[in-house]
This record gives structure tokens, sequence and C-alpha cells, in this order.
């Protein structure tokens, strides 16, 4: 007998296919999916709604925070950027100031040097002519004794304005 229980129970099929069940199954099918309905409807589509209100006004605050954060770097840049150009200008204005400090200087040390030089030129050509005319005095005074001499030697007698005189034409050229 239990093998006849089993054989009638396997050739009845599945229950969910019975056409007998079919309005209770389409019943209780109907009254879960106005359940699932009415519980999404009413408690998990509003939280979920407002979970994604709540992320969309954190979005929105991020990308104004970030437009905000934006608009602060490009005026940083752009106080960097005069920033840096103006210490650029300054580095220039320092440097031509320098530039032109040196170069005053050392204008000052070339007309220092070129007056110190041109007083030791004129010493020294003083000092060139004073030894000239002590050499050509010196001259003199030789040729004066020689010429003496030699007419001693001849056998005169010196007479010292002739002396002088011939000297002195001799000198001349």
């Amino acid at each position: 007998m239990a093998t006849e229980t089993q054989g009638a129970e396997s050739a009845q099929g599945l229950p969910q296919l019975d056409p007998t069940t079919f309005g209770n199954q389409i019943f209780w099918l109907l009254v879960a999916l106005v359940a699932i309905y009415l519980i999404l409807s009413r408690v998990a589509l509003p939280r979920i709604a407002s979970v994604l209100a709540e992320r969309q006004g954190t979005i929105t605050n991020d990308l104004t925070a970030a437009e905000d954060l934006k608009a602060r770097a490009a005026e940083a840049e752009e106080a960097y950027k005069k920033a840096l150009a103006d210490a650029r200008a300054e580095a220039q204005s320092i440097i031509a100031e320098t530039k032109a400090g040196i170069k005053a200087d050392l204008e000052k040390a070339n007309a220092e040097a070129d007056e110190e030089i041109a007083k030791k030129t004129a010493e020294g050509e003083k000092r060139i002519a004073e030894i000239r005319e002590e050499a050509i005095e010196s001259v003199r005074e030789v040729a004066r004794d020689t010429t003496g001499e030699i007419v001693v030697a001849m056998g005169g007698k010196p007479d010292d304005k002739a002396v002088e005189a011939a000297v002195a034409a001799q000198m001349k050229g």
C-alpha cells in the first residue's frame, strides 16, 4: 500500500499546476503583491527616496564647495603670479640700481685714476724736461771745456765768448 500511495502522489504532479487550486493561488498572489506594494510604497521607497535626496544634496554641496575651492585656487594662482611678477620687477629694479651704482663708482674710480695718471705724467714730463735741460747744460759745459782744451792743445788761447758762440751754434744744429 505504501507504494500505491507514493504512486498516486507522483501521478498527481506539481500542486501549483493543479487547476483546482488556481483560484486560491491567484488570491494569495494578489494579496502578496498588494502587501509588497504597500510595504514598498509606504516604507522602503520613501527611505530610498530620502537617501537618494540626501546623496543628491551632498553631491550638490560637494560640487558647490569644489567650485568655491576652484575659484579660490584660481584667485590664489593669480595672486601668486602677480606676486611673482612683482618680485621679478623689483629684482630687475634692484639689479638696475646696483648696476647704475657700480657704473657710477667705476666711472668715479676711472676719473680718479685718469687724474692720478695725468698728474704723474705731468710730473714725469716735468722731471724729464728738467733732466733734459740738465743734460743739455752738462753737454754745453763739457763742449765748452773740451773746445777750450782743444784750442789750448792746438796752441791758441781760448776766448770764452768765441767758444760760447761756437758751442751755441753747434747746439742749435
